[in-house]
């Protein structure tokens, strides 16, 4: 079984459209084994410290065992190079890259929303969205630029949602790691329009500006349920086949994704309502938006399953 590690999530944070508190999340993947996990809340970091801070509180005896044996390991300076000291290093320091292993990792990020033209073109109904793009902090030059393309999303380009541009993306590209996202990406929606030819040329732009960091994003959420949207995995299936096609082509690395808004199978009809919520709509309208309730923060087995 391959390993794996979710990079598309919502907690919370997301407003009126994530259900999953920060602390089930970070527990659940946990819990399984995982290594890491990403946050992309919709537009925003609002969530960053409490994720970072309650991972810091999880990984803490971890961390006391590595600040115990370098340590132990300062103590053996200095001393004789006897045989049994130098086995003693070494042993210490197999255990220290065993236990540095076993911390959990935050990695912060933002499913931002991309303008169709620019962020400060704020007139028509083509202003008034942008497609989802999702960024990853690298390192901390990383966390520094993607708090600055966020800060100016709602300074500068909020109309009706915080909207970044590719002048932003070009500005701050240093230390970071950008995924195509969903189906509301820009590739995604151009491959679902027959638009290949645009697509190509858009990814083209974004591996020349964020090189070995770009990468194309896969998702699946096929579900049997009557009361959930069965569309949406018909749609990914069919554009899925093309971004690997383009990826195969350009030479775009390939990831693959849950669309995280949720912890368990059950939340599906919490969120649901949630949505309901968010749009405006009654529950028991037939026309209203539904999604696929696979929104659910995937096990490792579950993922592999599922690709």
């Amino acid at each position: 079984m391959q390993p794996f590690v979710h990079l598309h999530v919502h907690s919370q944070y997301s407003l009126l459209d994530g259900q999953a508190s920060i602390a089930r999340l970070v527990d659940k993947a946990m819990k399984d084994g995982m290594k890491a996990l990403a946050l992309t809340d919709h537009g925003v970091m609002y969530g960053v410290k409490d994720f970072v801070n309650y991972i810091s509180k999880k990984n803490a005896p971890v961390k006391t065992k590595i600040k115990k044996i370098e340590n132990e390991l300062k103590a053996l300076q200095g001393k004789s190079s006897a045989e049994d000291i130098g086995s003693l290093e070494l042993e210490l320091k197999n255990t220290l890259e065993i236990e540095q292993k076993n911390l959990f990792k935050p990695i912060i990020g933002c499913e931002c929303y991309l303008a169709r033209r620019d962020r400060f073109q704020q007139n028509d109904k083509i202003d008034s969205s942008g497609w989802h793009l999702v960024l990853l902090a690298k390192n901390f030059k990383g966390y520094q630029n993607l708090i600055k393309i966020v800060s100016k999303s709602w300074t500068e380009g909020f109309y009706y949602r915080p909207r970044i541009d590719k002048e932003l993306l070009e500005k701050y590209s240093e230390g970071l790691i950008v995924s195509s996202a969903c189906l509301g990406g820009e590739i995604s929606r151009k491959v679902d329009n027959g638009e290949i030819e645009e697509a190509e040329e858009a990814v083209k732009w974004y591996k020349s500006v964020f090189g070995d960091d770009y990468y194309l994003e896969l998702q699946r959420h096929k579900t049997n349920r009557p009361d959930a949207d069965a569309t949406t995995y018909v749609k990914q299936e069919r554009v899925n086949k093309e971004v690997i096609k383009i990826a195969e082509k350009l030479n775009v690395k390939v990831i693959a994704t849950n669309d995280v808004h949720f912890v368990n199978e059950e939340d599906a009809d919490a969120d649901d309502r949630l949505i309901c919520l968010s749009t405006g709509r009654d529950f028991d309208d037939e026309s209203r938006m539904r999604y696929s309730k696979q929104e659910w923060l995937k096990t490792t087995a579950e993922m592999n399953q599922v690709f």
